[in-house]
Parts: C-alpha cells; sequence; structure tokens
C-alpha cells in the first residue's frame, strides 16, 4: 500500500487535472462554477426567506410585510430552482461531451510518442490500469470535476452559512433570563463554536479515511475490473466464440468467473467495509449527527433565554447546519483527493512520457524516386529484453530492385523492416539513406518514401475510399485504379455505395464486411495509392495459399515498375522473380544471392527451405 500523500501534491494534481479538462472543453468550469454557486446559495435563500416570514407571523403579522416576505421568497426560491435546473442539464450534457473529449488527450499523446514507447508493454499496461480505474470507480481525470464542484460549493456554502449564524453567536440573552446568560458568556461561545468546527473537521476526517482506503485495495480492484471486462463479454467476442463454443470452454470461463471475489463480501473490498472503513464511515455519520443536536440544542435555549423570536431560529438553525456541513464536505474532499491523487499520478505518468524524439532536419526532394538504403553492422533488442533480434546486420537494398527476405519464424524479418521504417532505433550500427544517417531527415518526409503493408495491417470501420487514401478527401479516379490493380475490382462493382461504402459493421449498421483476402487487397490498394519509392510487403498474404500468394506477388511485380520492392514471406515461390533474396536466421543475414544461385547452394539454408515447401509449387 502507498504511503500517505500530502496535501500539496493531492491539490497539485487536481489542479492539473482540471487544467488539462479545460483545454479540451473550456467552456466547462466556467458554467460549473455558475452552477455551484447558485448550489450553494439555495439552501441559504430558504432558510432565510423561511426565517423572516416566521418571525412576522410570530410578531405583528403585517399583511403587507408578509406579502412582500412571501413574494420574494417566492421569485428567488423560484428562480434558484430553475437555475439549478438549467445548470444541472446544461452540465449534464457537457460531462457527457467531456467524457469523449478527456479521450482526445490520451489520443494525441500517443499519436505523439515514438512507436517503440507505445510498443512497450509497460506502455500499454500503464494505459489499462489508466482505463481500469475510471471504470471500477470514476478515479483519475473525471473525479476532479466532482472535486471542484464540491470545494467551489463548499466554499461559498462556508461563507453564506457564517453570514447567516454570525446573530446566532452575537445576539445576546437579556439580564432578566437569570441562569440563561451564561450563554452570553464569550468563553461559552467560543468553547461551543470550537467544540462544533472540531467535531465537523473530526467527522470530515473520518470521511475522508474511508475514502482513502480505496487505494489500499486499487491492485486488487484493477485486476478484478480487468477480470470482470475480459470474461464478462468474451462470449460477445467473434474471433472467439466459434472456439468457445467447439471446446466446450464455457465451464472454464464460468470458473474465472466464479472465483472473481473482488467486490463481493469475502473479497479484500468487503473485508474493508466490515472493518476499518465501516467504522470509519459510522463514526462520521455519528458525529455529524451529534453536531446537529448541539447545534439545536444551543439555539433553542438562546431562543428560550429571549436573545431571539422562532423566526430567527430557523435561520441559524438552518444557516450553522448547513456552514457545519460544508466544514465536513470541504473536510472529506481532501482525502478525495488524496486517494484520487494516487490514481492521477499513474495519468500523469501516461501524458508526461517522452514523445517523439529529434526527428531530424533534412528534407527530400518529392520527384526523386530513387533512394539507396545501406545498413552498417546494425543490432537491435527489443526494450526489456536482452536477447537480440537483430545482430551484426550489414547489408545494401539497392535502388530499384526486387529484393526477397525470407527465414523462419522469430529469425528477425520483421524487425528488420521496423528499423527501416524508423518505428525503432537501432542500439548498435547505423541505416543510412544516400549515404546520410535516416535520423537525419526529418520525420514525415523519410516516412513519406515508404508504402508498407505489413502481416497484421489494420483496415478501419470507414469508407472504402478512405481505408485506400488514408483520408476524407482524395482523388476518387486514382483510388479506383488501385483497387483494380490489387485484384479487388469485380467486389468494388458489387458495391452499391461503391467506394463510400463503409467497411465493417462496427460503426455502421449498412457496413459490408469484407473476407480476408478482400482486405488483403484493400490493403495492397492502399500501397499503391500512396505511391512510395519503397514498397513494402511484410507477408500479408500469409493467409492464403502458396500459388494464391504467388500469384498476387507476380502481379504486384508488374505494378510497382522502377521502384525498390521489399518482399518479406514464409513462401519462396514468391521469391523467384527477386533481384536478391537476403536469408535471416537468428537475427543475422547468413545467406545473399538470386533464386538460382541459393538454390544450388546444397548446403544453405535456403536450399533446405525451398526443397522443404517445392511439393506446392512444383510440378514434378
Amino acid at each position: 500500500m502507498q504511503g500517505p500523500v500530502s496535501l500539496r501534491h493531492a491539490l497539485s494534481r487536481q489542479w492539473r487535472a482540471i487544467r488539462e479538462l479545460h483545454r479540451v472543453s473550456p467552456s466547462f468550469f466556467p458554467f460549473l462554477t455558475l452552477k455551484c454557486l447558485v448550489k450553494a446559495l439555495t439552501p441559504y435563500l430558504t432558510v432565510f426567506f423561511a426565517a423572516q416570514v416566521l418571525k412576522e407571523l410570530a410578531t405583528l403579522r403585517r399583511p403587507e410585510t408578509l406579502g412582500f416576505w412571501a413574494l420574494f421568497s417566492v421569485l428567488s426560491l423560484g428562480l434558484t430552482s430553475l437555475g439549478n435546473a438549467v445548470f444541472a442539464r446544461h452540465i449534464e450534457t457537457l460531462t457527457n461531451d467531456l467524457w469523449g473529449r478527456k479521450g482526445i488527450l490520451f489520443v494525441q499523446k500517443m499519436f505523439a510518442l515514438d512507436f517503440s514507447e507505445i510498443d512497450n508493454p509497460e506502455t500499454r499496461d500503464l494505459r489499462t490500469q489508466i482505463q481500469q480505474s475510471e471504470s471500477w470507480s470514476g478515479w483519475g481525470l473525471m473525479r476532479a470535476l466532482e472535486v471542484y464542484e464540491n470545494g467551489v460549493t463548499g466554499v461559498w456554502g462556508l461563507l453564506s452559512g457564517a453570514l447567516l449564524s454570525i446573530g446566532l453567536f452575537t445576539s445576546t440573552v437579556p439580564e432578566t433570563s437569570g441562569a440563561f446568560q451564561l450563554l452570553n458568556h464569550p468563553v461559552f461561545v467560543l468553547v461551543l463554536a470550537a467544540v462544533m468546527v472540531g467535531m465537523s473537521v473530526l467527522a470530515g476526517k473520518c470521511s475522508a479515511a474511508f475514502t482513502e482506503q480505496w487505494s489500499a485495495v486499487n491492485a486488487a480492484a484493477t485486476f478484478g475490473n480487468r477480470l470482470f471486462g475480459h470474461f464478462g463479454f468474451i462470449g460477445m467476442d467473434e474471433k472467439r466464440s466459434v472456439d468457445i463454443r467447439m471446446n466446450h470452454q464455457q465451464e472454464l470461463i464460468a470458473a474465472y468467473w466464479q472465483t472473481n471475489t473482488t467486490f463481493g463480501a469475502e473479497g479484500p473490498v468487503g473485508q474493508l467495509a466490515r472493518g476499518k472503513m465501516g467504522i470509519e464511515k459510522s463514526l462520521s455519520v455519528c458525529l455529524t449527527t451529534l453536531i446537529t443536536g448541539f447545534l439545536y440544542v444551543f439555539t433553542c435555549l438562546k431562543a428560550w433565554g429571549g436573545a431571539f423570536d422562532v423566526g430567527s431560529i430557523t435561520q441559524y438553525v438552518g444557516a450553522a447546519t448547513a456552514m457545519v456541513n460544508n466544514i465536513f464536505a470541504l473536510t472529506d474532499l481532501v482525502g478525495t483527493m488524496r486517494a484520487n491523487s494516487i490514481y492521477l499520478d499513474k495519468t500523469f505518468a501516461f501524458l508526461d512520457l517522452p514523445e517523439a524524439r529529434d526527428q531530424g532536419s533534412l528534407t527530400l526532394a518529392s520527384e526523386e524516386m530513387k533512394h539507396e538504403v545501406e545498413f552498417q553492422d546494425v543490432s537491435f533488442h527489443y526494450p526489456g529484453s536482452d536477447v537480440w533480434a537483430l545482430r551484426h546486420v550489414t547489408l545494401t537494398l539497392p535502388a530499384g530492385e526486387r529484393i526477397a527476405i525470407v527465414g523462419e519464424n522469430g529469425s528477425g524479418k520483421t524487425t528488420f523492416i521496423k528499423l527501416l521504417c524508423r518505428l525503432y532505433e537501432p542500439q548498435e550500427g547505423r541505416i543510412l539513406l544516400d549515404g546520410r544517417d535516416i535520423r537525419d531527415y526529418r520525420y514525415n518526409a523519410y516516412m513519406d518514401l515508404l508504402s508498407v503493408v505489413f502481416q497484421d495491417f489494420q483496415l478501419i470501420a470507414q469508407p472504402l475510399g478512405d481505408n485506400v487514401a488514408g483520408s476524407r478527401s482524395y482523388d476518387r479516379k486514382r483510388v479506383y485504379d488501385c483497387l483494380v490493380k490489387a485484384g479487388f475490382g469485380e467486389r468494388l462493382m458489387q458495391m452499391k455505395q461503391g467506394l463510400d461504402t463503409v467497411i465493417y459493421k462496427e460503426l455502421c449498421e449498412e457496413g459490408v464486411d469484407v473476407s480476408g483476402g478482400e482486405a488483403q487487397k484493400i490493403a495492397i490498394a492502399r500501397a499503391l495509392y500512396k505511391d512510395a519509392p519503397f514498397i513494402i510487403l511484410d507477408e500479408p498474404t500469409a493467409a492464403l495459399d502458396p500459388i494464391a500468394e504467388a500469384e498476387i506477388y507476380e502481379k504486384f511485380n508488374e505494378m510497382v515498375g522502377d521502384k525498390t520492392a521489399i518482399y518479406i514471406s514464409h513462401r519462396l515461390s514468391s521469391c523467384k522473380f527477386c533481384d536478391t533474396i537476403l536469408v535471416f536466421d537468428e537475427g543475422r543475414v547468413i545467406q545473399q544471392g538470386s533464386h538460382d544461385a541459393l538454390v544450388h547452394e546444397t548446403q544453405g539454408k535456403y536450399y533446405a527451405l525451398w526443397h522443404a515447401q517445392a511439393q506446392y509449387y512444383t510440378n514434378e
């Protein structure tokens, strides 16, 4: 369990949370401030006007005065009620909007981070923890709204209550009241005020301690909610539903579900509620009740002694009780801030992650389509791993050549491409473009050189044309031509809305699901549309049979023209038309040459791989 959080740290965390939320929704907090003001004044207006009416009824009973106070009472309460309703409705709308806008902070951050940071398991876990904390209890950025509202309301309410309660302590009992004159003594008044404030603070601290206990179950609650989020909806997962049914995994899932007792009576939350948390909460309620009792007794005694009339009893009891409740609320708020700061620390740890490294300053001529890339003694291992994914790789990718990269799983093929794409930086060695370190070039300019289709490519649930062009505005004829070249023309003709057809149904009921092979063709069309000097296919056709894959590669080979093309495949049939084949094994390039040359090296890795697969694509 984390140690106690200082009030200064808690305040700084909440203040930053408010600033971050204000940045994405500038109109929210001004409206919330007005709502807090009206909300804080409403109970005091009720108490004040009711007291005036009762006072007049208990004394002179003047019709014109009663009418005056009654009219103003109705008007003020009507206006404040209307104001509360209007502000509450508007704030509800703005809050719902803010939940979505809050995500902008994280989306902007993720787009600003280097891919290596996004791909880091620790980063992904941190983001998951933030989401889980918001899901199971609302801790994090959005809890700052509650802190702000309760804080502003509490301060306004405390000041208003103090103003209306002054008479309770300053009104004196007449000398003819005998023993009741003791109530006038300053020491008595000070002791009573100190007891009231002290008990209010103590009650608030008990409630704050109750709230802070939630931090003790943070890890367990986050994990429990993660189990709930996974196993509670796994039956609706299209990718898993078939396997679950065919392999009778329902009982296994139910077992995990049933053993998740995090929020049950016997879980950590339940045990705390029956123990320390329950005691603290009960004590805070008891103290609050005692304070209210003291106020009633003191007020009634002073009225009995003749210090003020019956109307003032209503005003002073109501105002003083509300003031005490605000003291309690502000003290309780300290616990909320301290507990929430633990979750905000994680939020800001994510938002403060170092953003994209220096992107260089060199630019590239847009009309230049031929570039040479050189790897000089490049070694690389993934963050958190001591195993080298690439080791001492030295090679050249000549401009305009067809290059095939082959090797078994884990040999370093995809890692090689990720380094070429500047998704990672090597720990050793350099990668050069036209003789200059690729880090010397502006990042966006360098990325414009590459059209890549990864093996785990993704399409977005948006219109087909947008997917191909990567933009809402694009050259429709060019997109159409790229889809036809990629072999998607026949399927496109069947789509009633053509390029405006939404892919998948997640965001549109009229969306169209595409098969894996059709999705591959769309991804290839996307690479063609970018029209970059380098075209890279990293096993995007792995789901196809060897012959179909070879046909796609041969057709694609005709499309690339004089561009540099790099193909990665487990199927060596796609390598025959390439100028150069690079054979990877355990992170090293162990062979390099044409298909005809390598297939005759009988002791080489390529020879073994080729003959292991030859049955699929030879006519022997």
